[in-house]
């Protein structure tokens, strides 16, 4: 399964119009595709950044779609009054325990390591990390995405609420440095945001 990610950067004073746009026209608009198995979103309401990634049950699902959004992304981008980044992806691992509600937020993490080394480092993510994040109060769900041809990898771990993540931020910041260390990884940047839209039907993949 793949994954197209749009980063926008806008005026926070227009991210609810942006958000109410996505949720109203690009949200139909994009399930509605062949190959689309889901939509999310992540906003920063103090930056004003957000995060809208689609999946795609195929790599010619996702590439077949980008004709038909290319105009909703640059409505998008004078909507938030911003400017946007596009990035595609393999989605590498998928695992949630239960849904996410209202007040739920993730932490994101960038990283950047030896392309050679992705498929250890995806082992290692399920075998390692996955049984650790189940025991942590208010964990939802897990996702971890990679680019096979620069070896970046982005990981998204979501929590009931805010009060669920600050309570486990210093067990789950010992987590990510140790498995970054022993994968010999970089994290880039590290980022919580709330979700405000989760409409997905995509399959686990553990």
């Amino acid at each position: 399964m793949y994954a197209r990610s749009t980063t926008v950067r806008g005026d926070p004073q227009y991210l609810e119009d942006g958000l109410m746009y996505v949720h109203d026209t690009v949200m139909p608009a994009v399930t509605g595709m062949d190959g689309c198995v889901g939509i999310s979103m992540l906003a920063d309401r103090d930056s004003g950044r957000c995060i809208i990634t689609t999946s795609w049950a195929d790599e010619l699902a996702m590439h077949n779609s980008e004709a038909g959004v290319r105009a909703m992304r640059e409505r998008a981008t004078e909507i938030f009054h911003g400017s946007l980044d596009v990035a595609e992806w393999d989605i590498a691992v998928l695992h949630r325990m239960h849904a996410t509600g209202d007040g739920a937020c993730a932490g994101v993490t960038w990283s950047q390591g030896d392309p050679t080394g992705l498929d250890h480092m995806i082992d290692s993510f399920r075998m390692t990390r996955l049984p650790l994040m189940e025991e942590l109060p208010g964990f939802c769900s897990v996702s971890l995405l990679v680019d096979r041809e620069s070896g970046r990898g982005v990981t998204s771990v979501s929590f009931d609420s805010r009060a669920a993540m600050e309570a486990v931020r210093e067990r789950t910041t010992t987590m990510r440095t140790e498995f970054l260390r022993s994968m010999n990884r970089e994290a880039m940047e590290t980022a919580t945001f709330d979700i405000v839209l989760a409409h997905l039907r995509v399959p686990e993949t553990v």
